[in-house]
């Protein structure tokens, strides 16, 4: 009998320990800097190679303005030391929000949306800018035609088939989600996103338009179709919105979503959906229990998801999350703190596996109170 309770609680120690990992935190440093400028809202990749690609958007005045462009910076020691910054995007209107990924084919893809929110943004509150940036803002604003804006507006990506030193000509992508599409087993792009031209106030019935759609593409990311949309429920319908989705193929084969939920006040869980039918059909939107956003999910080499999101109140700071059963549960208890910040104004977090089965998970925030943000790296393992 002694025995027998002796390997029950041996058992039970054993099942507490595989319940509970930690993370170890093996660096964590500044990787992208511009001084007097704010950058943000960044994704990484690893190349067929073990390059490390960070995308964002830079050279800014402030969280929305006029200058955003898409830039990338690279890595080829396992995040060690990183490149300068090049840029890849420079349209007219705000890019923001850029995403990448690699397909089947060693083809790069980097998405964003560009936005007009800074024109409206200025209508309401330019006497709360300096006169230099009034008067910057003003020329340039005066010189976006309706052509322009036609031209311009809208959800991007940009195909790159030579390691990222060249780009390709700009496809529509019909959705937007900061992180970006995903590469499947059966060889085809997915992408989750809002299916609307953000940033535009003028559209007839925006509303209407602000729908979760999964688009795919066929051909390497040279052209996308939409071909499922999420259902909300009438419950959420009208308490708030949903966006800033990431996806992931789990080890079952099902496609697990997760939301970035506006609702009540400071009630800012992520809200999940799976798609069994390769993204056409999707159950309905319920709570995953995870308080934070946005998200950005990856299938570890252990088969478990992994979901990185900003943690946007006291302790401020970036946070992840375990799923050992393909996304049906989240070990929301213990999820893991990967950086501490001094304000909100932070995460987008994204992560790559490292060939050592270490994580590397990028984001942005502010160093120090009322300074600009910069680029962050949290290297990290989970330790069982």
């Amino acid at each position: 009998m002694k025995n027998v309770t002796l390997l029950f609680l041996i058992c039970f120690t054993v099942s507490i320990v595989m319940a509970a990992p930690e993370a170890e935190i093996l660096s964590e440093k500044v990787i992208c800097q511009q001084p007097g400028r704010y950058i943000g809202w960044p994704t990484i990749e690893k190349g067929k190679d073990g390059t490390l690609y960070v995308v964002f958007s830079g050279d800014r005045d402030s969280h929305v303005c006029p200058w955003g462009v898409t830039q990338m910076i690279t890595s080829t020691d396992n995040g060690a030391t990183w490149s300068d910054p090049v840029t890849i995007n420079n349209t007219p209107l705000d890019d923001r929000d850029a995403g990448i990924m690699r397909t089947r084919n060693n083809t790069l893809i980097v998405s964003w949306f560009t936005s007009l929110e800074f024109a409206y943004q200025f209508e309401e509150k330019w006497q709360n800018y300096t006169k230099e940036r009034v008067l910057s803002w003003q020329r340039h604003i005066e010189k976006i035609s309706d052509e322009t804006r036609e031209q311009w507006l809208g959800n991007w990506i940009r195909r790159s088939t030579d390691g990222g030193l060249t780009w390709g000509e700009y496809i529509d992508s019909k959705v937007t989600a900061p992180h970006g599409p995903v590469q499947l087993t059966d060889g085809r792009q997915l992408y989750v996103g809002i299916n609307k031209k953000v940033g535009d106030r003028k559209s007839a019935n925006p509303a209407k338009a602000h729908r979760i759609a999964a688009a795919e593409s066929r051909d390497d990311g040279k052209s996308w179709q939409i071909i499922g949309y999420v259902p909300i429920p009438e419950k959420y319908s009208r308490s708030g919105s949903f966006s800033e989705p990431h996806v992931v193929e789990a080890a079952d084969g099902r496609l697990v979503a997760m939301f970035r939920y506006s609702g009540e006040p400071n009630h800012y869980e992520l809200i999940q959906s799976e798609s069994f039918d390769g993204g056409v059909t999707w159950t309905p939107l319920y709570t995953s229990g995870i308080w934070g956003y946005p998200p950005h999910l990856t299938r570890l080499s252990n088969d478990w998801l992994l979901v990185t999101y900003g943690y946007r109140k006291e302790p401020h700071g970036e946070r992840a999350c375990i799923s050992r059963d393909n996304g049906t549960t989240w070990d929301v208890d213990n999820a893991f703190i990967l950086s501490s910040a001094n304000n909100s104004d932070l995460g987008y977090p994204a992560s790559v596996q490292l060939d050592d089965g270490s994580i590397y998970t990028i984001y942005y925030q502010a160093p120090e109170r009322r300074e600009m943000t910069v680029l962050k790296a949290t290297h990290w393992r989970i330790k069982e």
